[in-house]
């Protein structure tokens, strides 16, 4: 099952991003605090928005960023599907936005990772980071997207 992925800039509806995230690891990184309400502002106003998808349109990766696209790329988020994990999608979504927002010469890239995901960022060259600041006092009660 090794059919050929295309990665592409897309706009995604809150109704496919949220099934997908069921397919995801990614289903349990947002609070359940107006959920959808919140999902469906992401997918519409985010600066990078890349699709993964097989040749009968199949979403099988994400890709959310936000960028100056002169300095920086803040990936809000990478999934893959579960059935279509170890094959590279990950990556190639990775510099693929790396790419789109200025390249590597330019483009510094920071996220936030789930402890799981660690090591494949890890394993793409990234390194743990301890000048990153936070300011939250937001609700958040933790889910998954079922």
């Amino acid at each position: 099952m090794n059919e050929p992925i295309e990665i592409r800039e897309e706009r995604l509806s809150p109704e496919e991003y949220i099934d997908f995230l069921k397919r995801t690891d990614l289903g349990s990184q947002y609070p359940a605090e107006r959920f959808e309400e919140r999902i469906a502002r992401l997918v519409r106003n985010v600066s990078v928005s890349l699709a993964a998808r097989t040749e009968d349109g199949t979403l099988v990766g994400v890709l959310f960023g936000l960028t100056d696209f002169a300095y920086w790329l803040y990936v809000t988020d990478l999934g893959v599907d579960r059935a279509f994990t170890h094959r590279g999608i990950g990556k190639r979504l990775m510099k693929t936005a790396h790419e789109l927002a200025g390249g590597e010469k330019d483009i510094a890239v920071y996220l936030i990772a789930n402890e799981n995901a660690i090591p494949f960022y890890e394993k793409i060259g990234m390194k743990k980071s301890v000048d990153v600041m936070q300011y939250s006092s937001i609700d958040w009660t933790e889910f998954t997207v079922q």
